[in-house]
């Protein structure tokens, strides 16, 4: 939500999530810099949280300090209910890939060191996705989110306690990890929409939005054959448990 495509309708967007039903909302950090500025949005908001970390397109002109601010501020604040987006992505390769990796590994021990799940994103890096979650300190929780497959990386995170998050993606044609997403244990799958990027079908090409959840719940729900009400419950709850916001208020309509 810190994006600059919601400059001009910010609060617009917050009203429509809640008129769409999304109750709560965590808005996703890709540097520290940027963590304040979700940080400041959490802050005066009911049912909004966010997350501290470095996105690995960031991490290679990121200063060598970048994870202990990130640390800083999720130990200084209950708004911050998670670590990341971090992770790696070699389909861009906008920073140098060992360099990716040791911030990578830094988030998952921060993440251990302060009782915080860890956002992941993976992307082309399956190896060593999956190499990074077997070294990671024990105990550490966390999602594969947006997940578009990756079957390593997935059954590390599966044995690990993890959770796997299902975005627009699924609503695509193209959408190629139907059998992984049939695996996902019920109390660890979870929804998102990845905004303002992956509009999902039927808004497609669209900047995406919270509010259009709903449509990401129906997409999982049709290829999964459950209800999407009952499927947007469970991934509530699961959503909740994760980020340790179950009692926490909500978005007001």
């Amino acid at each position: 939500m810190t994006d600059a495509a919601f400059r001009e309708d910010r609060e617009a967007a917050f009203r429509r999530a809640a008129e769409a039903g999304v109750t709560r909302l965590v808005t996703i950090a890709s540097s520290p810099e940027d963590a304040l500025e979700a940080l400041t949005l959490a802050e005066g908001r009911e049912g909004v949280w966010c997350t501290a970390g470095v996105h690995p397109h960031e991490a290679g002109t990121a200063d060598a300090s970048a994870p202990d601010r990130v640390r800083e501020l999720a130990a200084g604040h209950g708004k911050v209910v998670a670590i990341g987006e971090t992770g790696l992505d070699y389909h861009y390769d906008h920073a140098p890939r060992d360099v990716q990796r040791r911030v990578f590994d830094r988030h998952l021990e921060i993440g251990a060191e302060l009782g915080l799940p860890v956002v992941v994103h993976a992307r082309e890096a399956d190896p060593d996705v999956a190499a990074a979650l077997r070294g990671m300190p024990p105990g550490t929780i966390g999602v594969l989110h947006c997940f578009t497959g990756g079957p390593l990386a997935f059954e590390v995170a599966i044995e690990a306690g993890w959770y796997v998050s299902f975005s627009g993606i699924a609503s695509f044609r193209s959408f190629g990890a139907e059998d992984l997403l049939r695996a996902v244990p019920a109390d660890r799958l979870l929804l998102e929409t990845d905004s303002p990027y992956l509009a999902p079908v039927p808004l497609r090409g669209r900047r995406n939005e919270p509010a259009n959840l709903p449509w990401v719940a129906a997409a999982v729900a049709s290829r999964l054959g459950v209800d999407a009400k009952e499927l947007a419950g469970t991934t509530t709850r699961n959503a909740c448990r994760f980020y340790g916001v179950t009692d926490g208020p909500t978005l007001p309509a």
